[in-house]
């Protein structure tokens, strides 16, 4: 009689009896861990990220405007606070100094990009000295129609000319400081500024004796709703960490979620492999007088042996890719510099305890019908592969496919944001599909896949015909190589479908001969397109600069604050852009209008005519009239809008590219650099190369996970077979003859999860692309075929290693 006491003993003897199977168990949790832990701490550094306060570290007071948009979707209880940083920076009613007077010294702040012919730099108010530290080196504070400027004199009553977005003035120079930019009177920064009614930031500073705290408080009522008011580490605005927090959060949390799902579900199939390899093990204590009980006791025991060392070591793997991915970031300009890893203990103890969790639930799941079987029924189960499985898990299998087809539906609407909705639960779906109804796939991959490799040999139909029958060990090898392939497929060609579209639209719709860009971080002149228009042979010279605006989409419960891409021009684009203009006319855009891509005129539902709220880059609600709808905005921009409607409303509003139709030598003198069309496109990809490295990385991190759990379960099952092998072996079989049935039945699992993978991407890619950009997927041939190459070659060494090892042990 089994003995109760016995079932701990017997988890511990287990593992030490069967080594390679819970390696591969092991292995597969601590890449659990691995992969949540890493992706939890990108998301709690978001969370937590903060940087000191530099400019305003001397103003233990600062009034400032709230730097997100809010919007409440839905009704009544459904209702949702929806929070978007605003694109560039918002800014605060320059009539709250009145306010704030007699609370002390209420400086206002402005900072806003000048031009000398030295190049650019950054001017403010001279005020902000009281805050900054700033001192003068030589000279005096400045004046009306002067300027204290950064660096050595030059001896003399020097006068310079600044280009400032207020436009091209000449200013006395008054003073020098050592510290590099420019600093006018208060009331002419804000005149120069561009936005003379907002400031960035008000700096309150107590008189002496007053308490910093209780000033705060008397700031806040005195403002109320109408701006924020700072104080310790919230008093650092930067744009660049609102967005970095989002980046980071969008990282740990969406991309997190995502990936903690296929790795637990990896898991989980690792640890059902295991314990279904155990079946004649579990029939034999069954049959000798063990009850369920303890059998589930015995899966758990060995589950809380192998999870807990696992997730402790795959911690370290966790952090260390965290680091990489965090550096890289870094390294990109995507997150400040001063912002650290946060690295705790949250999410290390989360990830260990869902490797835990998955371990326990996996194994309980996997032993409930060898525990609960009838002990003859167990032994005879053991010897021989159940054909048919149960009747719940292909019912919801069934489901799983239906709901694929009914997303990938949904996706091919023809709305972007419908594509973008649906196109994820796609792959999720026929991901979970192909798990559930495995041995059934399997079984008909290997019988279609299995009629050529009759073909090939006496090893190629033994081959066929083991797929065949264990089409259940098939399946376990065959669901990690379809998720590798699916998901990176679907990452990567989404990323050059995308990229390929661009280069047609921006190829057709570039009419511009020759383009003058700024250098990197500033502006062109502010008279660069009349000097250019002025140059003979050139017959139309239209500045133009990038950002981004919110554009409020959906209704009730679904609405959002969508960010969209904007142009912005500061003449007629007809001459040098072919947007592609389906509905009304690019040529009547003037201030107070707006030019709309079709996918997004769809989404918002306007049409030439209508007025189209959105939000600009610092905030301000817009509703401006719809008078063009065009095709090619992936190319050139969502929206297109007069530079006059953003001069006021953006950080930096000097064109940044001058587009001319017509060549002169002197364009190489308007102070950028002169390129020709293919130069353009090729700064253009420059641009975009943040976000595919970003798809390419999420795609190795998934991709890779999968093709190491692939191979981890690949090693598991031929470890598996040595009892197999030794009676192949026996009945007069060569050992080349087993590894070359050993190497087919690795391509035919391979060649099936290629082919299974591949569908899925395509089922996913097709629609999204086609909402997307309007055109098929591009599959570039190289990309995809070291995608298969790695596959089969991954396949042939997780299979033939194994077996190498196995029979050295028979011979």
């Amino acid at each position: 009689m089994f003995r109760p006491s016995r079932s701990n003993g017997l988890a511990r003897a287990a593992v030490r009896a069967r080594p390679a199977a819970f390696v591969g168990t092991f292995l597969a949790l601590l890449m659990t861990v691995a992969i949540v832990s890493a992706c939890g701490i990108l998301l709690e550094t978001g969370l937590r990220a903060a940087v000191p306060p530099t400019r305003y570290a001397g103003a233990p007071v600062v009034i400032a405007a709230d730097q997100q948009v809010r919007m409440t979707a839905g009704r009544g209880e459904d209702a949702e606070q929806l929070a978007v940083p605003v694109p560039e920076a918002a800014r605060v009613d320059a009539g709250l100094l009145a306010e704030l007077a007699p609370l002390g010294r209420a400086v206002p702040d402005v900072s806003f990009p000048v031009r000398s012919d030295a190049g650019p730099m950054t001017a403010s108010g001279w005020g902000s000295a009281a805050f900054t530290g700033t001192r003068l080196g030589t000279g005096r504070a400045p004046g009306p129609g002067e300027v204290v400027l950064g660096g050595p004199a030059t001896g003399g009553a020097e006068r310079i000319t600044l280009d400032t977005p207020a436009g091209k003035r000449e200013f006395r120079v008054s003073g020098r400081t050592d510290a590099p930019g420019a600093w006018f009177a208060d009331d002419q920064a804000r005149a120069l500024s561009g936005h003379p009614g907002a400031l960035d930031a008000i700096a309150l500073l107590p008189a002496p004796g007053a308490d910093p705290a209780a000033v705060a408080e008397r700031a806040r009522a005195a403002v109320g709703a109408r701006a924020h008011v700072l104080t310790g580490d919230d008093r650092v605005l930067d744009a660049r960490l609102a967005g970095a927090k989002e980046l980071l959060i969008a990282l740990g949390a969406s991309f997190g979620g995502t990936a903690t799902l296929v790795a637990v579900f990896t898991a989980a199939a690792a640890i059902a492999l295991c314990v279904g390899q155990r079946s004649r093990e579990y029939a034999l204590l069954r049959a000798v007088g063990a009850t369920p009980r303890q059998i589930r006791r015995s899966v758990a025991t060995e589950a809380l042996l192998v999870a807990p060392l696992a997730g402790v070591l795959g911690c370290l793997p966790g952090i260390a890719l965290a680091h990489w991915w965090f550096g890289q970031l870094q390294d990109k300009g995507a997150i400040p510099a001063p912002v650290e890893l946060a690295v705790s203990w949250i999410p290390l103890v989360s990830a260990i305890g869902t490797g835990l969790v998955t371990a326990l639930l996996a194994g309980w799941a996997a032993a409930r019908r060898p525990a609960r079987i009838r002990p003859g029924a167990a032994l005879a189960e053991a010897a021989v592969e159940r054909l048919r499985p149960g009747w719940i898990r292909t019912a919801f299998g069934i489901a799983a496919v239906a709901g694929g087809f009914t997303c990938a539906g949904l996706a091919s609407g023809g709305s972007v944001s419908a594509a973008a909705a649906a196109g994820p639960g796609v792959v999720m779906l026929f991901m979970l599909a192909v798990a559930l109804l495995g041995p059934l796939i399997a079984r008909g991959c290997a019988t279609v896949l299995g009629l050529p490799l009759r073909a090939t040999g006496p090893a190629g139909a033994l081959a066929a015909a083991n797929s065949r029958t264990n089409a259940r060990r098939l399946a376990s090898a065959l669901t990690p190589i379809v998720l590798a392939v699916a998901f990176s497929s679907t990452l990567v060609f989404l990323q050059t479908s995308a990229d390929r579209a661009t280069g047609h639209q921006q190829a057709a719709g570039l009419l511009a001969d020759h383009i003058v860009s700024a250098p990197a971080g500033s502006g062109l002149p502010s008279d660069a397109a009349a000097r250019a228009a002025a140059l003979p042979g050139v017959s139309a010279a239209v500045p133009v600069s990038r950002t981004s605006v919110l554009v409020p989409v959906g209704s009730g419960s679904g609405a959002q604050l969508r960010s969209a891409s904007a142009q912005v021009t500061g003449g007629d684009l007809t001459p040098v852009q072919d947007l592609g203009v389906r509905a009304g006319s690019l040529g009547a855009l003037r201030a107070g209008t707006v030019a709309v891509d079709r996918s997004l005129a769809e989404a918002v539902g306007v049409r030439p005519g209508d007025r189209m709220e959105l939000r600009l880059p610092d905030g301000v609600r817009a509703a401006p009239e719809v008078v063009a709808v065009y095709e090619r905005g992936l190319g050139f921009g969502e929206i297109t809008l007069p530079a006059a409607d953003l001069a006021a409303h953006r950080t930096a509003p000097a064109a940044t590219e001058l587009l001319v139709r017509g060549a002169s030598p002197g364009l190489a003198d308007l102070g950028g650099t002169l390129t020709d069309k293919s130069g353009w496109a090729t700064a253009q990809d420059t641009d975009r190369q943040l976000n595919a490295w970003a798809n390419t990385v999420m795609a190795a991190v998934l991709g890779g996970f999968a093709a190491l759990a692939a191979a981890n379960t690949l090693a598991m099952t031929v470890l598996d077979r040595r009892r197999e092998l030794t009676l192949l072996r026996l009945v007069g079989s060569t050992r080349r003859q087993v590894l070359r049935m050993i190497r087919w039945e690795a391509l035919l699992v391979a060649g099936a999860g290629l082919t299974l993978g591949s569908a899925i991407a395509a089922a996913t890619l097709i629609p999204m692309t086609k909402a997307l950009t309007g055109e098929a997927p591009y599959v570039p041939p190289l990309v995809y075929g070291s995608f298969a190459a790695g596959a089969l070659l991954l396949a042939l060494l997780a299979t033939s290693l194994p077996a190498r090892h196995a029979l050295r042990r028979t011979a």
